[in-house]
């Protein structure tokens, strides 16, 4: 049974950072390209940031330099480290794994910008 499991958000004051974890368990983590998206309220679905098997990174230009994706493929988890967080920034993040037709998504962990 294929399970992500994100974890790590919180309500932060603008400036702040935070660390986003996605655990992977029943696929063979390595192969898989892995996503973080995020949803604000009444908006859609947008891609935030991308690491693919050989750790080749891309984001969205709204994050850029501000927020980074790796992986522990030992752990079988990905991060996403975000700095010089903005309300902007506001919305629940997903984990997605992806790997040919296999396409899985987390639960979902909310993150707050505000003062």
């Amino acid at each position: 049974q294929v399970q992500l499991v994100d974890s790590g958000g919180d309500l932060v004051q603008p400036g702040g950072s935070l660390r986003l974890s996605c655990a992977a368990s029943g696929i063979i983590f390595s192969i898989y390209t892995m996503r973080w998206y995020r949803q604000a309220p009444g908006k859609q679905r947008e891609l935030v940031a991308t690491i693919n098997s050989g750790g080749t990174t891309n984001y969205a230009d709204s994050v850029k330099g501000r927020f980074t994706i790796s992986r522990d493929n030992a752990k079988n988890t990905v991060y996403l480290q975000m700095n010089s967080l903005k309300p902007e920034d506001t919305a629940v993040y997903y984990c997605n794994s992806y790997f040919r037709s296999y396409n899985h998504w987390g639960q979902g962990t909310q993150v707050t910008v505000s003062s």
